[in-house]
């Protein structure tokens, strides 16, 4: 795509990761409940922008995407949250976003290679370039504005979805053994690409991490959803919704 979506849905897993971008977009977006969720709605001359907790894991992911997409109208998706990292030098803090997605779980073989998306015929699903490097550029920003001794790096790699939490390094290793190129694991991208690639609208994922996929990710997951996963959703989505939207969204906190 060459020019801003009329209509953009962004899905967050987490009331956490949503609550900071719904107070972005101001008092005076209308809500809507829908498939027990709600739809927070901001019309705009620039951007109509819709924002979905989608709940967490796969099919949930999924069900949002399409409720935004047939109810709603929306021509581009951007899903934002936390994720594992998956490479050594990806630290806790830093941010992924996705140039592609697999399912990491997903093996009907021997019909279907492993991954392959059965009858779709698909292994990985593409992501929208420019929608991409818009939050390429707002998260290193926002990473640049940190005030920490060390600013938190932004990569870019592939992304592996599955519906489980991987919080052990035996899991970790099991989804590296299928998908050793993966940067981050988490629990929805893979499934809104599969829906965005089934629609033909474009899509990006972006992804704070949280921890370290391994042995101790529980206590690191839930102290980094506390500590900063609300404050990169808004910083770097709302950095990018602040052009598209046509005012000024707040920096880092």
């Amino acid at each position: 795509m060459t020019d801003r979506p009329s209509s953009l849905g962004v899905i967050c897993a987490m009331p956490e990761e949503a609550e900071a971008l719904s107070a972005f977009l101001g008092g005076g977006a209308s809500r809507e409940s829908h498939g027990g969720r709600e739809f927070i709605i901001n019309r705009s001359a620039e951007t109509d922008v819709v924002l979905v907790i989608s709940r967490v894991g796969k099919v949930s992911a999924a069900a949002a995407a399409m409720e935004l997409i047939i109810r709603f109208g929306v021509r581009a998706l951007i899903v934002t949250g936390v994720a594992g990292a998956m490479r050594p030098e990806i630290e806790i803090g830093d941010v992924v976003v996705a140039t592609e997605l697999v399912h990491h779980d997903l093996d009907a073989s021997p019909i279907w290679p492993p991954r392959v998306v059965p009858l779709l015929e698909v292994e990985r699903f593409g992501v929208d370039p420019e929608i991409s490097r818009h939050l390429l550029d707002t998260a290193t920003e926002f990473c640049r504005r940190l005030d920490r001794p060390q600013p938190p790096r932004v990569h870019s790699g592939l992304i592996a979805s599955g519906d489980l939490f991987v919080s052990s390094a035996a899991l970790a290793d099991r989804v590296r053994s299928g998908v050793p190129d993966a940067a981050a694991v988490e629990m929805e991208g893979a499934a809104v690409a599969q829906v965005a690639h089934e629609y033909g609208i474009p899509v990006a994922v972006v992804r704070a991490i949280s921890d370290r996929a391994g042995d101790h990710t529980e206590s690191e997951y839930t102290a980094s959803l506390s500590a900063f996963a609300a404050s990169y959703s808004r910083g770097i989505v709302g950095g990018l919704l602040s052009d598209w939207l046509g005012h000024d969204g707040d920096g880092p906190r």
